[in-house]
């Protein structure tokens, strides 16, 4: 057997060409994220009725210190939106370009300094208008705006009722109130213009740790669409009427949860698909070891059986124009990230319009593999495992990568991360722990307070099953991860350091209760459900003591396999403290430790430079610890 050519890790981590297709409302026009002066930026082109390309692309945004990540089409041709933040810092504006005039600079349509805004929707039956949710009034609390495009016009129609109170406006006119109770439970209520808000419906916290996904105002204005778990263990779809609380099947699977968090496709996307124009629903995602769509509108069920003959991949992310006829679909798949095409269903017509890293051949890719794994209690830990090419898959050098969250989970997918590991001989193996979401409430509820603790006996065992399977050389197991991950990383190398051989640790958590204290105003009120409930309240001190001796700041003395730390200087969910308090503890006692600070990033790294940066020093780091490919 024959390993592949090493594939550099500028091919792996630089820019896409192209990614982010979206199509215009009138259906003549995509616009695509690529590069401009090394930062991705917002481009368009014209698309021709035999979806032939008539014009050059052309760049519309110019943001030369950020990439731009997130640009919706308006339902006016001229007017194009796009959101950005400071050097990760997660307070992103809106900005306004304008396309009749390709010179002029972008506008922000939300100039407060230090405020984020969040929940940016179209009104309904007002073109140009759009409401946003802003903290520029406090910091803790989300006023409801609205926002007029092409005037610029923006003004306040609901005050927050307070922290961890968010406001959506029904159809009527009338504020809807979704509020975190102190109890932690869900609660849904209407508030008219004097009295008392009124009580629609109440959720237990308890089976939502991140809230209730997704949340979204049915077309008619009478209901509300939301992910559920009433009397059930796996997240399904349901309808709740807003004048009478009462709530009904919309959408169910017998064994997959709804693709709530949207981890397979896009972190923030919905896993409900709508008309573009009308809003009504018109598919429903679930996720397990693949991507399962459930078309729930005729029309929609024959764009589905189309598109599915594009490629062996899952439907990733869609965009429609309103006449739902023309779209732009890209592709999950485990070796060729999201290959996107365009396609018209009147015709039958379709045209591949990129890959995003040409130069990366899916023939040189290692496969993603499922797998199930036991833990030492009996739960089932749905896993991934995948193997170098080329080479024997026995007694590997293996990284065992480990998600963030801890309330996320790995999906069946392309991941650069994976695959240059892999391209310079590891296995690699990705878990998902008790506390990861997607496999039913029970998964998810078996990691209250067991951080530390049984979460990271999973991985453990997980990595006990690679060595019995005959995959991983037990002298040669790192673990690496970012955020939760990262703090696996560093559990690893303090509560069980005979287990593995390096760490990498980016942007993780060194100290609970440091890491509670120092959170956003803004997120706050929302841990009661996550972290107060599955960790512990610091400010109670006997569970402040318990959160010590889960941190791995107390078990440095414990350390003695090699520690690579990256972190970003703006990060405003784990602050620089958590891994200078980490590095400067060890380097004080003599352990050499390799750390990286981004000056401009936050909490991950999104600037080309900084990720080859890393990931190059990530690979010299395995090469020198566990004798892999450099």
């Amino acid at each position: 057997m024959t390993a592949p050519e090493l594939i550099s890790i500028e091919d792996f981590f630089g820019p896409p060409v192209r990614t982010g297709a979206a199509i215009s409302p009138d259906g003549t026009k995509i616009a695509f994220l690529a590069p401009w002066k090394n930062r991705l930026n917002v481009w368009t082109q014209d698309i021709a009725p035999d979806l032939s390309t008539d014009t050059d692309a052309r760049c519309v945004t110019a943001d030369e210190t950020r990439s731009v990540m997130d640009f919706l089409w308006t339902d006016d041709p001229r007017w194009m939106l796009y959101l950005q933040d400071s050097g990760g810092d997660e307070n992103h504006h809106v900005y306004r370009v304008d396309l009749d005039d390709p010179e002029s600079t972008a506008v922000d349509l939300t100039p407060f300094p230090g405020a984020r805004a969040i929940g940016l929707e179209s009104v309904s039956g007002r073109p140009g208008v759009y409401t946003v949710l802003l903290n520029a009034r406090s910091a803790a609390e989300f006023d409801l705006y609205e926002l007029d495009v092409t005037t610029r016009d923006l003004s306040m129609i609901g005050r927050s009722p307070g922290n961890g109170q968010n406001l959506m406006r029904a159809a009527d006119g009338e504020m809807l109130v979704f509020a975190l109770t102190s109890e932690g439970n869900l609660d849904i209520s209407r508030l008219g213009e004097s009295g008392p808000a009124r009580l629609i419906k109440s959720f237990a916290g308890t089976d939502y740790p991140m809230g209730i996904n997704p949340t979204q105002i049915t077309p008619d204005g009478t209901g509300l669409w939301m992910g559920s778990t009433r009397g059930r263990d796996l997240t399904y779809l349901v309808r709740v009427d807003l004048a009478t609380g009462e709530e009904s099947l919309v959408d169910s699977h017998p064994t997959l949860e709804l693709d709530a968090a949207r981890r397979a496709v896009a972190q923030t996307s919905s896993p409900l698909i709508c008309d573009s124009a009308t809003g009504e629903l018109l598919g429903v995602r679930y996720l397990g070891e693949r991507q399962v769509i459930h078309a729930v509108d005729p029309h929609f069920a024959e764009v589905v059986k189309n598109l599915e003959q594009l490629s062996d991949g899952d439907i990733g992310e869609l965009t429609s124009d309103k006449s739902g006829e023309r779209w732009t679909v890209s592709f999950v798949h485990d070796r060729d990230p999201s290959v996107t095409y365009v396609y018209d269903h009147t015709t039958g017509a379709s045209r591949q319009l990129f890959r995003p890293f040409p130069h990366l051949d899916p023939g040189a890719m290692a496969p993603m593999t499922p797998v199930t794994i036991s833990a030492r209690d009996g739960l089932d830990l749905p896993s991934y495992l995948t193997l170098p090419l080329g080479v024997e898959p026995e007694r590997l050098p293996m990284v065992l990568l480990v998600h963030g969250g801890p309330w996320y989970r790995d999906s069946w997918t392309f991941s650069s991360i994976v695959q240059m590991l892999a391209n310079r001989g590891y296995a690699v193996l990705q878990v998902n722990f008790r506390g990861s979401t997607g496999y039913g409430k029970a998964h998810t509820n078996a990691a209250v307070g067991e951080f530390a603790g049984k979460m990271h006996d999973d991985l453990i065992d997980a990595v006990d099953w690679s060595v019995a399977q005959g995959y991983a050389d037990r002298e040669r197991v790192a673990i690496m991860g970012g955020s939760y991950g990262g703090y696996s990383a560093l559990v690893g190398a303090t509560f069980t350091p005979d287990v593995f051989a390096a760490a990498i640790d980016a942007v993780g958590i060194s100290d609970l209760a440091n890491f509670m204290r120092t959170q956003p105003a803004f997120v706050r009120a929302g841990l009661v459900n996550n972290w107060y409930r599955y960790v512990g309240d610091p400010s109670v001190p006997e569970q402040e003591a318990d959160m010590l001796a889960r941190s791995p700041i107390s078990r440095l003395d414990a350390v003695r396999a090699p520690l690579l730390i990256a972190q970003g200087a703006n990060d405003a969910r784990v602050t620089r403290a958590e891994s200078d308090n980490v590095v400067d503890t060890l380097r004080s006692r003599g352990v050499d430790v390799d750390y990286l600070v981004f000056d401009d990033e936050g909490h991950g790294f999104v600037n080309p430079e900084n990720n080859i940066t890393f990931y190059k020093e990530v690979e010299r780091f395995l090469a020198e610890h566990l004798g892999g490919r450099e």
